[in-house]
């Protein structure tokens, strides 16, 4: 197999909303390798975290992201408060004036993990989850799309956004979060959804979905008594191959540069199967399949 080499995206304007840490940080730090400028977004700030059990914070992503040969901002921003986005978006155009890929990363629903059993049936589960889901992810999502279209795309005719997700058949015995599975498949509707508004000609907008599989996160590492990145991560691979944080920023890279990526609208795309495609691996040189339960 042909090694690929990280494609070359300077002078492209991204932003990568819940960027602080998580799948989030891994993309924007593969785009900033890739030689982007890059928007990083998130509650989370040295000043002030929103979260007390991981680390993480913008301004670490965005210096990331400069270390690795792009230009990282960070930029506070609670993508729950529509003014907050929408100054966000305002100050990417008097910076930049242009702004070309979106990736809609922001999410809620961990906040206070461990007050109530995260695979409780429905009726155990605490509402504030389910309307931190929908608010801090799948609305959230929906307003920045649309901001990212009356800002910038529509007028440019080019853009591409990225709503990530997760695959709703992981099959098996797979625990069930209903108030999870529900949000999250709603992501890959809605962007179906806008992908069939976007058909009309001349706009050149391309909108699609993208699931990662079983990240090591801060907090799966912090679970799992692992540090960022330890090469030690093989025991937690019982049921299924982890990936790093970097895999799914590798597969964003690769859909930026692909002059054709307009034919994946409105698909849920899956990580390892991009990889297959593309041709990247993970950091660890592995291409790690999409995530299943057998």
């Amino acid at each position: 197999m042909k090694q690929w080499t990280i494609p070359n995206l300077k002078g492209k304007i991204a932003l990568v909303t819940g960027s602080s840490r998580g799948g989030g940080r891994g993309i924007a730090q593969v785009l900033g390798e890739a030689g982007a400028t890059v928007y990083v977004t998130g509650r989370s700030t040295r000043q002030s975290a929103s979260r007390s059990d991981v680390t993480g914070t913008i301004e670490d992503t965005a210096e990331a992201v400069t270390r690795r040969g792009g230009i990282g901002i960070a930029v506070r921003c609670d993508h729950t408060v529509d003014a907050d986005v929408a100054s966000l978006y305002a100050r990417i155009k008097e910076e930049q004036g242009m702004l070309d890929i979106v990736v809609n990363n922001a999410w809620g629903g961990y906040e206070n993990y461990d007050d109530v059993d995260f695979l409780a049936p429905f009726w155990e589960q605490p509402m504030k989850r389910w309307d931190n889901m929908f608010q801090a992810g799948l609305r959230a999502q929906m307003l920045s799309s649309r901001l990212a279209m009356s800002k910038f795309f529509l007028e440019q005719k080019n853009g591409l956004i990225i709503n990530t997700g997760v695959y709703p058949d992981i099959g098996g015995n797979y625990p069930v979060n209903v108030f999870y599975d529900t949000v999250k498949r709603a992501v890959a509707i809605m962007t179906r959804g806008m992908a069939a508004n976007l058909q009309t000609g001349g706009i050149g907008v391309t909108v699609l979905a993208l699931a990662p599989g079983w990240m090591r996160t801060e907090a799966v590492n912090q679970h799992y008594g692992l540090e960022p990145d330890d090469p030690d991560f093989m025991k937690v691979e019982e049921l299924h191959p982890t990936e790093s944080v970097a895999y799914i920023g590798r597969a964003v890279a690769a859909l930026a540069a692909d002059p054709v990526v307009h034919n994946k609208a409105g698909l849920l795309l899956e990580v390892g199967n991009l990889a297959a495609e593309y041709g990247f691996t993970d950091i660890d040189g592995r291409q790690i399949p999409p995530f299943r339960v057998v």
